[in-house]
């Protein structure tokens, strides 16, 4: 959540970051208004806890009794108020960054680079449907019968493909420094929450356990980003990144009626996902090294794709920055987001209370995540670039190593 000191005290200013965010000013004033409420209902029991024990301490029994009673009235208040508060102030998005382009929509994100070219081909590209329909290594029609809709098997090469793209992935950024980490799937509402990921609408999108009391998370950023929950970080450790390899579930609510057939938005999908802790003079600095090993992942595996900038009106709840990776998909015509990578300040850390010990106290982390790869829109983008003549797909040569295969065929089904 944001730094309710800052919004007292610039409130004006917030206002100003949050409508770009499509956030109106009234939210931020509804919040000032029960704050203020909160804190005059505040020193007003400090000040009859105080009156009581000077009373106590003179012995003025009949005084004393008169202040408890009205103290007793007063706390009843506050829990309400706290909750109310702290409610409003969780609806509130991280302020974007003043160098963040503003932008109504996903309509003005601006497209930073083109990294790559386009495969060219001497025959009509056929989409990855079409060719894992040949190919028999995706079945949305079998997995529909056991699960409904928006899920997939992947048979054969293909399931194959998949671990050695995470293979390849881990060993890669664990070369560079990252702690690989399988982290849990599932993650307590209260830590959900203190990751900014249960408001702003983003519940309609989580699977709930209700038995359990625990949420399925949707990127293993989620479990990830709680490790160090409560916890004070030296300095030095700085930044601490690691890469996770996780199975995520989301509902898919606000997505009625887009990319229904396939895998490329489904209930269930598996990612792998950079997580890093950063000093805050020095989290852009990380942001633009978490986009470089994301280009660097792409690049290793041939792939033409774009860099966007995501505008304010576009970028996540949590964000501060956000970039897109798009890779190219000849089948459609267009780019599809394959990677997305995020830096939330300190709008996690102050959920979750992660510190590190500064010259001046304790100071909040900042934590940024960044997809490594999303498997299923990987796997779409190699099947669709790399695509031959007779329907035969080439594994990028990166990977043949932790695959052992060198292209899918029809007859390895």
């Amino acid at each position: 959540m944001l730094d309710i000191a800052i919004i007292r005290k610039s409130p004006d200013e917030v206002k100003a970051r949050l409508a770009a965010k499509h956030v109106p000013a009234s939210a931020v004033d509804e919040l000032l208004v029960v704050d203020a409420a909160w804190r005059e209902r505040t020193k007003q029991t400090e000040d009859l806890r105080a009156r009581l024990n000077a009373l106590s301490k003179e012995k003025k029994i009949d005084e004393a009794k008169a202040v408890k009673a009205e103290l007793k009235e007063a706390e009843k208040e506050l829990p309400a108020l706290e909750l109310k508060r702290d409610d409003l102030l969780s609806r509130l998005p991280n302020l974007p960054d003043p160098s963040w382009p503003v932008g109504k929509d996903e309509s003005e994100n601006k497209e930073l680079r083109l990294v790559g070219k386009k495969s060219e081909f001497d025959f009509q590209p056929k989409d990855y449907l079409a060719l894992a329909e040949t190919l028999g290594i995706i079945d949305t029609a079998r997995a529909a019968k056991v699960s409904g809709s928006r899920f997939g098997y992947l048979f054969g090469k293909a399931a194959l493909l998949e671990f050695a793209l995470v293979q390849f992935a881990m060993q890669k950024l664990s070369a560079k420094g990252f702690c690989a980490v399988v982290p849990p799937v599932m993650i307590k509402p209260e830590v959900f929450k203190g990751m900014g990921r249960l408001t702003g609408g983003q519940e309609e999108e989580r699977y709930y356990l209700p038995k359990d009391d625990l949420y399925l998370v949707g990127s293993a950023e989620h479990t990830i980003g709680p490790i160090h929950m409560g916890e004070v970080l030296d300095v030095k450790m700085l930044p601490l990144r690691y890469v996770g390899f996780s199975t995520c579930f989301r509902r898919e609510a606000g997505s009625y009626g887009k990319d229904t057939k396939g895998i490329l938005r489904v209930h269930q999908f598996d990612k792998v996902e950079m997580f890093s802790y950063a000093h805050p003079d020095h989290s852009n600095e990380e942001h633009e090294f978490l986009l470089f090993m994301q280009e660097e992942l792409m690049q290793a595996l041939g792939l033409h794709y774009r860099v966007v900038q995501i505008c304010t009106g576009d970028m996540g709840f949590t964000d501060a920055r956000h970039y897109d990776i798009e890779a190219w998909i000849p089948g459609e015509g267009k780019y599809r987001e394959t990677q997305s990578c995020s830096n939330t300040t300190d709008f996690q850390s102050r959920g979750v209370n992660i510190k590190y010990k500064a010259e001046k106290g304790l100071e909040l982390v900042h934590m940024l995540n960044a997809t490594g790869f999303a498997i299923g829109r990987t796997i779409i983008a190699i099947m669709e670039q790399y695509q031959q003549s007779d329907g035969s797909i080439k594994i990028p040569e990166a990977l043949q190593p932790f695959a052992g295969f060198t292209e899918i065929r029809k007859e390895d089904r």
